[in-house]
């Protein structure tokens, strides 16, 4: 037995089947049409129920969240020092995360709950946004210590770039084609790549 946020004890099975079914919906069908009273009958317990442990769908969403029901595998970039292939990597793996329908209408439902309710951003930022963002950071900074990407390059810029550039089309409905992922990098690494021949020489 665990302690609802309200005090009240909560079934751990019951707390389980609320979580489970309000990810399911919110894949399924978005942020909008997400109720407690679907929530409740998708999990088989009675509305009452959700209401003695949160007092919104905007609450339960954010406690999916930080319990991983929702966003539960980060991808992250590696970190071998060689950014501009670890980045391309991660970038098409993400990519490749978002060209699924239901992936991509997950993010939709998410930034939606996010725009209406603040512990929902900060469970977004907490599980997903920020790990990211340090992520690529720090794939950034092994690229410039080894060398390949200058020293005074605003990695923290970049990073938020490449979260943002695909994150937008997801967002927006607009399809990601082939290609995407090699383009944003190529833009990006010309600017903030060590020369060839400075590169050559930094080894």
């Amino acid at each position: 037995m665990t302690t609802g946020r309200r005090g009240r004890a909560r079934s751990e099975q019951a707390r389980h089947a609320i979580l489970t079914a309000t990810a399911t919906l919110l894949a399924a069908s978005g942020y909008e049409q997400l109720s407690v009273d679907r929530i409740a009958t998708t999990a088989g317990v009675g509305k009452q129920t959700v209401y003695r442990w949160w007092p919104s769908k905007s609450a339960v969403i954010a406690e999916c969240l930080l319990d991983g029901y929702v966003l539960s595998d980060l991808i992250e970039p590696a970190k071998s020092g060689d950014a501009r292939s670890d980045v391309l990597s991660w970038l098409r793996a993400l990519v490749d995360f978002l060209d699924d329908p239901k992936n991509a209408a997950l993010f939709r439902a998410l930034a939606a709950a996010a725009s209406e309710n603040r512990e929902v951003s900060d469970r977004l930022y907490q599980r997903f946004s920020g790990p990211l963002h340090t992520s690529l950071v720090e794939c950034l900074r092994a690229g410039v210590r080894t060398g390949r990407i200058r020293d005074d390059a605003p990695v923290r810029a970049v990073a938020d770039v490449l979260i943002g550039a695909v994150l937008h089309r997801a967002l927006a409905h607009i399809d990601i084609p082939l290609g995407t992922a090699d383009g944003i990098v190529d833009a990006l690494f010309s600017g903030i790549a060590v020369a060839d021949r400075e590169a050559h020489r930094s080894r």
